[in-house]
């Protein structure tokens, strides 16, 4: 099969009754354009910023209190300035169907991986973030301070989110598998008033108890003024302290108060959200209340063409910035089906269960997984009714060809494949999916909406080749800055440093004539054998087809002034050296002979962020000397790391 073969094109029922149509429609109607394709849109919504992002607004039907004096004040990167003068509340935007026509239909639907079901009605979710905020407010926690959890995918982070946000605190979270170490590097760097924690969790038909851990987190901030205790592992106790109150006794403390949704200005924060840490201490990245709402209605509705009544399951941890984007779907009167857990037990087949049972009509999880599940020889469309199911979701890193394959090989003729890719960063996507482009093999299939992203080669000039992504025109969910950066010198240096004025997002991609894009890994991880730039997943797509090779990490060896690519390996079975030479051979014939690996090294396991993405970067510092790193509690598998260090110096290639 070909690379950019179409593999899906949306039938004419499917073109007429998207979000994105009707959109198209609305603009019309009110004398904004006439577009005759998604290209023309897409030319608008980057040549009129303003009119864009106010359609957006009022399309989607988001509240503000005080409306905005324009959509965009100062125009610069960075420093934009997005809605002067609106005020407006993000609890309030995403609970407006606590009342209503929708007020008794399910906002949430919790799944462990034990019991049954549990299920919260809107105005059930209304009225118990109600509650705790209440019970925030009496324990004297106040607008722009931090509440943040350690806590499972679950209804009570978002209830707690909620009641943070709704009287103008800002909320962070973190996934209970954190370690202590961990937490404390995040947290500890924006002094919470108020911690709310999980005494455990679930995963793999194992419980744990964090109850000791977290004692630790807990004597690890001192300016906690309460704790509040979830008891998700119902049979241990409950966390000790002066300071701690148990879920049901806060609820029931605040019972009967409504939620106050404070109006705050449109740049006031509302979540900080933080890198993954792996190679120094985690930035803390803080990200302005209308400025996500919007980008994620234009994200949720329009491109993932969602409204009353659909229901999304989207695979995550509280730690991973895809908890924070798909909780917005709430606004859209969208179910939440929230899966906590390993997607892996009883076994694979877990998740489309769980889209049978649910009636899914938008399933999100990562690339990893849908590689999993091809490699298990998985047929989901066959074994689970999944005739609900419109729209399948991937991020986390790019998706192979083989996984399109895969895809549409196996699941409902009708199902869009959206692979997304953004970031942390901006609490969204740079590209993914539109419901009235067809999907090609290997390709994402467009910017999104109001992006201005090209390709550009070392001197920032735009290619039509692969180069670095950057963005050229300011987004309403770029950060409003990092915390305790006062004078905005590590903001620029992150994002801004590289090419002055845009945005260099740190990743390798190529736009085609389709207006597709295809991701090539991080440019951080970039391969430049013999000066030439190659991606990382360039060898990946490679490696993934040799059936004897479970997982692998690429990283380049700086050595004679040039780099030598150096691939690890875990693999069924010992490794032979006549596996290796056709693997080279592979890489060669389906890359090029640049791509080739010098070294391949048989590993025990492959390092990994704990929201699924593999630790490139890392790795590549400890082969060329610079040092371990010095957060191994930010892994999910941080005994990896160590195995990986063994096996590079067994083979002589660790740098003193």
């Amino acid at each position: 099969m070909q690379q950019h073969q179409v593999l899906w094109t949306p039938t004419s029922f499917q073109r007429e009754h998207s979000q994105m149509t009707r959109y198209i429609g609305w603009l019309e109607s009110r004398g904004l354009g006439s577009f005759a394709d998604y290209a023309g849109l897409h030319a608008w919504s980057v040549t009129e910023p303003e009119a864009f992002w106010q359609s957006v607004w009022d399309f989607c039907e988001l509240h503000c209190d005080t409306p905005a004096e324009r959509v965009l004040g100062r125009r610069d990167m960075p420093g934009a300035e997005w809605f002067p003068g609106m005020r407006m509340n993000f609890a309030g935007n995403l609970l407006r169907h606590g009342r209503g026509p929708l007020a008794d239909h399910d906002a949430v639907v919790c799944h462990g991986e034990a019991g049954k079901a549990v299920r919260y009605s809107f105005a059930r979710l209304f009225r118990d973030v109600g509650a705790l905020e209440a019970w925030l407010r009496a324990r004297g926690v106040q607008c722009g301070d931090r509440v943040a959890g350690v806590v499972t995918h679950g209804y009570e982070a978002l209830v707690a989110m909620l009641a943070a946000t709704s009287m103008g605190a800002v909320w962070s979270s973190a996934s209970p598998d954190f370690g202590a170490d961990a937490i404390i590097d995040r947290f500890g760097q924006i002094s919470p008033s108020v911690l709310v924690l999980a005494n455990g969790y679930r995963y793999g038909g194992r419980d744990y108890d964090r109850r000791e851990e977290f004692a630790r987190v807990v004597q690890g901030l001192p300016g906690l003024r309460a704790v509040l205790d979830i008891p998700v592992l119902p049979g241990l106790g409950e966390q000790t302290g002066p300071a701690v109150t148990c879920w049901s006794r806060a609820l029931a403390e605040g019972r009967g108060h409504e939620p106050s949704f404070t109006p705050l200005p449109a740049d006031h924060p509302v979540y900080i959200l933080f890198s993954s840490g792996t190679t120094g201490r985690p930035k803390c990245i803080v990200h302005g209340a209308a400025g996500i709402l919007v980008n994620h209605a234009k994200e949720l509705v329009l491109h993932g063409d969602m409204g009353p009544g659909d229901r999304l399951m989207y695979y995550t941890t509280c730690g991973w910035m895809m908890w924070n984007w798909q909780a917005s779907a709430l606004q859209a009167g969208v179910t939440l089906i929230t899966v906590d857990g390993a997607v892996s037990h009883p076994d694979l087949n877990r998740l489309w269960a769980l889209a049978e049972q649910e009636k899914v009509t938008h399933f999100g999880t990562s690339a990893r997984f849908l590689a999993e599940c091809r490699k298990a020889g998985l047929q989901p469309g066959q074994r689970f009714a999944l005739d609900s199911l419109r729209l399948l979701f991937s991020t986390g890193s790019p998706l192979l060809p083989e996984d399109y394959d895969w895809v549409y090989g196996t699941l409902p003729e009708q199902v869009l494949l959206g692979s997304v890719a953004g970031g942390t960063d901006i609490c969204g996507c740079f590209v993914g999916c539109c419901p009235l482009l067809p999907v090609r093999r290997g390709e994402i299939q467009c910017r999104f909406l109001g992006v201005d992203a090209v390709a550009v080669d070392e001197q920032g000039r735009e290619t039509a080749g692969r180069g670095e992504l950057v963005c050229r025109q300011p987004l309403p969910s770029m950060p409003v800055g990092f915390w305790q950066d006062d004078d905005g010198q590590r903001y620029r240096a992150a994002y801004f440093d590289t090419f002055p004025g845009v945005w260099a997002h740190g990743d390798y991609v190529a736009f085609t004539e389709q207006g597709g894009a295809i991701i090539y890994g991080r440019s951080d991880a970039t391969l430049n054998p013999g000066g030439v730039r190659i991606g990382t997943a360039e060898i990946y797509r490679q490696v993934e087809l040799d059936p004897n090779i479970r997982d692998s990490l690429v990283v380049g060896r700086r050595i004679d002034g040039d780099v030598e690519v150096v691939l690890l390996v875990v693999a069924n079975g010992e490794l032979s050296q006549d596996q290796c030479s056709l693997l080279r051979q592979r890489i060669r014939t389906g890359a090029s002979p640049r791509h080739m690996p010098r070294h391949i090294l048989q590993v025990p396991e492959i390092p990994y962020t704990r929201s699924g993405k593999k630790v490139e970067l890392a790795v590549a510092r400890l082969l060329n000397g610079e040092g371990r790193s010095d957060n191994k509690d930010a892994l999910a598998n941080p005994q990896a790391l160590d195995a990986i260090a063994g096996c590079l110096q067994k083979a002589g290639l660790l740098k003193p």
